[in-house]
């Protein structure tokens, strides 16, 4: 075999890995940019990856005709007038004219924005990896390139974790931007310097038969229909499983920020252990592994919350799909064809990632009434698994094909039957579902107590009794002795009053409105308005006269003329996707803007896995407000929930009242970084 030159080897790697470094580093910085303006929703994540795989399959796509149509100076020539062509859109910054209005798709929006925002860039990005892979194929005839492939994961993943451990809380938004930007020129330097170094390099690579070709390799000098298939299907499973696993543990075990970087981290991981080259994927260890991960990923959802520690369950879960990945990914390495046909192999792989994207991203938010997709993707795993196993690419297992198809049905029966049960014990009592961008919401009728709840995951936004003489009753985090409460009864007493409410739920706080009041009631989810509205009837017997507003409550408050609020009530923070906008000193002053000068700022920060209050402290601070700690034990029997709430009026006089007496002062945190719109960090506030 020919020894390479280390030094453009070393430039081949150096380009590979910062390009994927790039790609992952980006990802997060578009989402925690555009986040602010659709509401904070978790779904903002998962249509970015959509994009972001969209991108990297015209990327590949690109990249196939590049290689296979043109030669190699003019493949140079058109890349580098690409690479120069993104500078333009240097600084990358969204424009706020794609700033939503409330009414339009959020999922069209978001694709728009970024496309015009670094579609470009991304675009150029993501044809690096198996572009320089096929450059260096074709300069170094007889190296393998695949393991370049493993290097471009980890620096990916190296980028993934380091945005909220060192990136995120160290910069600003517009810093990263900036960062980015920087290093982003010095990848299209490098990248350039490549292209220019193999534009005289060979000729295309349809005709690189004898340089390099792997004789081991399955697919010879022609790749068949059939095995572009199991290519792509390999790629889709874990893209989807990624993405719904991620959906079930924030939802439904626990809803941890930042636990979204778990499921993509390990994702990546197995991407590098099987292309790195040494045998990390034996069939003999991880195929008995594969169906114990299919079992437990398909029996963890039964449990009820607590049953196990959540430690526990996490911990499984993770480790389940670390499994099922390494699987999928190990197979799609033993596929590995002749370098002649490496750029079809990422084109397929690209494929089966936006297939699986596009199929959590858009099919399951507007086709399905709740989450299914974590079952479509574990009976599908299987499948495909065993269709690799038994067709004729698999050459396994040695001791016949009988034993496999009997285990192999057994498998993929056994899981269709556990989670079809799953979801039909899930879905007793329901009285109404639905789902769309935002999420999905189940209104359970509970006959045992007599009420309806209404629940997103497993986070409870609201409950009533369904009996006559109490459904007039506040319930849940909004009774007398909660914060809000307890700010509404002590204005009331007043005289009429008009409240601002952020945050709908099942309509809980309309109940103390009197004749003579007025309540306007923002929401982002048009779901949670019309469930509240025909469902529930808070919002119908109140004597109040009611308006609910739908779109974002910042971008909504700060289109309107000062409203005068009495109360301003803010309650968007009980589950894992934190509306970071709705917390900033620049979202403060917004609020403070439309109360009146004696007006009162309830806001909820109960929340299993965050302490809020240094941010709402600081924040009360740099306005000169006062701010005031209220918590509630609740009793469940009445329906009662336990709660905190912070109290922040620009009245301390307001704080003197016999029933405010126990509001508690906070305590500052020393050295905490104050929260604006262009830094935050909830690394900082995590339990």
């Amino acid at each position: 075999m020919k020894t390479a030159n280390r030094a453009p080897v070393l430039a081949y790697a150096l380009t590979i890995f910062l390009s994927a470094f790039l790609l992952f580093q980006v990802q997060p910085l578009m989402g925690k940019m555009i986040l602010p303006w659709f509401g904070g929703s978790a779904s903002v994540w998962t249509t970015c990856m959509l994009f972001f795989q969209s991108l990297l399959l015209l990327g590949y796509l690109y990249t196939h005709w590049l290689v296979r149509h043109l030669t190699p100076a003019r493949q140079s020539a058109l890349h580098v007038v690409l690479l120069l062509a993104c500078l333009w859109l240097l600084p990358i910054t969204p424009s706020e004219a794609w700033k939503p209005d409330g009414a339009e798709n959020p999922t069209l929006r978001i694709l728009g924005l970024l496309t015009a925002s670094i579609g470009l860039p991304y675009f150029v990005l993501s044809t690096t990896g198996p572009l320089v892979q096929a450059w260096f194929a074709r300069e170094q005839t007889g190296l393998v390139p695949y393991r370049l492939f493993a290097l471009s994961n980890l620096g990916s993943m190296l980028a993934l974790l380091a945005y909220p451990l060192a990136v995120e809380p160290l910069l600003p938004t517009r810093a990263q931007s900036w960062a980015w930007s920087g290093l982003f020129l010095c990848f299209v330097a490098a990248c350039a310097y490549l292209a220019w170094r193999g534009r005289g390099h060979g000729v295309p690579n349809a005709s690189l038969a004898s340089a390099g070709a792997d004789a081991a390799a399955p697919g010879g000098t022609s790749v068949s229909w059939g095995q572009r298939g199991l290519w792509v299907a390999l790629a889709a499973c874990p893209s989807i499983l990624m993405v719904a696993d991620t959906s079930f543990l924030t939802e439904n075990i626990a809803p941890i920020p930042m636990l979204w970087v778990a499921p993509l981290a390990l994702y990546l991981l197995s991407f590098i252990l099987c292309f790195e080259g040494q045998g990390w994927y034996r069939r003999t260890l991880w195929l008995p592994l594969f169906v114990v991960a299919l079992g437990l990923l398909a029996y963890l959802p039964t449990l009820g919350i607590g049953e196990w520690p959540i430690a526990t369950t996490v911990g499984l879960n993770l480790c389940a799909f670390l499994v099922v990945c390494m699987v999928c990914h190990g197979e799609l390495a033993k596929q590995q064809p002749a370098s002649q046909h490496l750029t079809m192999y990422y084109l397929m792989l690209s494929v089966g990632g936006f297939l699986g994207g596009f199929f959590v991203g858009v099919v399951a938010p507007y086709g399905f009434d709740s989450n299914y997709e974590l079952s479509v993707g574990l009976v599908l795993s299987a499948v495909v698994v065993m269709a690799v196993l038994l067709g004729r690419y698999g050459q396994w297992p040695p001791m016949g094909r009988g034993p496999l198809w009997v285990g192999g049905l057994a498998l993929v029966l056994g899981l269709g039957v556990v989670r079809v049960q799953d979801h039909q014990e899930d879905n007793q009592g329901v009285a109404w579902m639905a789902r769309n961008f935002y999420g999905a919401l189940k209104v359970y009728e509970v006959t045992d107590g007599g009420y309806l709840s209404m629940l997103h995951g497993q986070i409870i936004h609201g409950q009533q009794f369904t009996d006559e003489q109490r459904r007039r009753q506040p319930t849940s985090y909004y009774t007398p002795n909660a914060g809000a409460g307890m700010a509404l009864l002590a204005k009331a007493a007043q005289g009429p009053i008009k409240v601002g409410v952020v945050g709908v739920g099942v309509g809980t706080l309309a109940t103390y409105g009197r004749a003579g009041d007025e309540y306007r009631l923002y929401d982002i989810d048009p779901l949670v308005i019309q469930m509240a509205q025909q469902r529930f009837t808070f919002l119908r017997d109140t004597a109040a006269r009611t308006e609910v507003v739908l779109g974002d409550a910042r971008l909504q408050l700060e289109r309107e003329s000062a409203q005068g609020y009495d109360v301003l009530v803010v309650d968007a923070f009980s589950g894992d996707s934190v509306p970071i906008h709705l917390l900033t000193r620049e979202a403060f002053a917004l609020y403070f803007k439309h109360l009146k000068p004696d007006g009162v700022l309830a806001v909820h920060i109960t929340n299993r896995f965050l302490d809020l209050l240094p941010v709402l402290q600081t924040a009360a601070t740099h306005l000169g407000k006062t701010a005031r700690l209220v918590e509630h034990e609740g009793r469940r029997s009445e329906l009662s929930f336990s709660s905190r709430w912070v109290l922040v009026s620009g009245d301390a006089t307001f704080f003197d009242q016999p029933a405010l007496q126990a509001a508690q002062a906070i305590e500052p945190r020393a050295g905490f970084v104050p929260w604006r719109d262009d830094y935050s960090s909830l690394l900082s506030v995590l339990k």
